[in-house]
């Protein structure tokens, strides 16, 4: 028991730190926009646009801190309530998450030099999209009573908003051994950053589905 405790903790306190820096960058972010900042090319489609990126940054920092503490199992099996409430606001928050930043990839302007290109708009087009289908089937599957895909949809949901957070070691892992990164080179990495999580994501799916298999009368964590 209080190993499956100490697991879930751990779990939570490895999330919030993997989002730590992008969250502390959103919150960055906003003082500028709030105490009216010099509007230079790196941020002039945010303060001529504020509404997206605000909802991404607000929804994101909600989705991913409470979003944490709904994979701890023993922490739902003792408020199920409170999982259920959490899980329909989170939906609404990943939904908007998701939306907005495929909003902004379509029509915020790219600022010269921030490099990335084609490569780095598609695959933000493609994640961002299976980021809402994931939440959407995620709800789906709970509304039909399948648990089991709830939970895999919701996992991989949350994988990829938490892309940000590993985002910054592939990147100063990057440059650190190649120097900086090209256009293409940029894009690459931001993108093992997405990539990197849903395959987490996939091999614990796939160890939780294992494991109860072989013990069906367990609970896994």
């Amino acid at each position: 028991m209080a190993a499956k405790v100490g697991s879930a903790r751990w779990l939570i306190i490895s999330l919030l730190l993997l989002s730590a820096i992008p969250l502390t960058a959103g919150a960055y972010r906003l003082s500028e926009l709030i105490r009216g900042a010099e509007v230079t090319p790196a941020n002039a489609r945010f303060f001529e646009s504020p509404a997206p990126v605000v909802v991404h940054i607000v929804g994101a920092a909600v989705y991913v801190i409470l979003g944490s503490f709904q994979f701890a199992t023993r922490f739902r099996q003792r408020r199920p309530g409170w999982h259920r409430r959490v899980g329909r606001f989170l939906v609404g928050c990943g939904l908007l998450v998701g939306l907005s930043g495929v909003w902004m990839t379509l029509f915020y302007p790219v600022p010269a030099g921030s490099g990335g290109g084609l490569l780095l708009f598609a695959f933000r087009l493609v994640f961002g999209s299976a980021m809402v289908v994931s939440i959407v089937l995620g709800f789906n599957a709970i509304r039909q009573g399948t648990v089991a895909q709830h939970r895999a949809w919701m996992m991989r949901g949350y994988a990829i908003g938490l892309g940000a957070g590993t985002q910054v070691f592939t990147q100063m892992i990057g440059e650190l051994i190649a120097g900086k990164p090209d256009e293409v080179s940029r894009a690459l990495l931001m993108g093992a950053g997405w990539v990197i999580n849903l395959a987490v994501a996939e091999w614990a799916i796939r160890h939780r589905s294992r494991k109860q298999q072989a013990f069906p009368n367990r609970t896994a964590i």
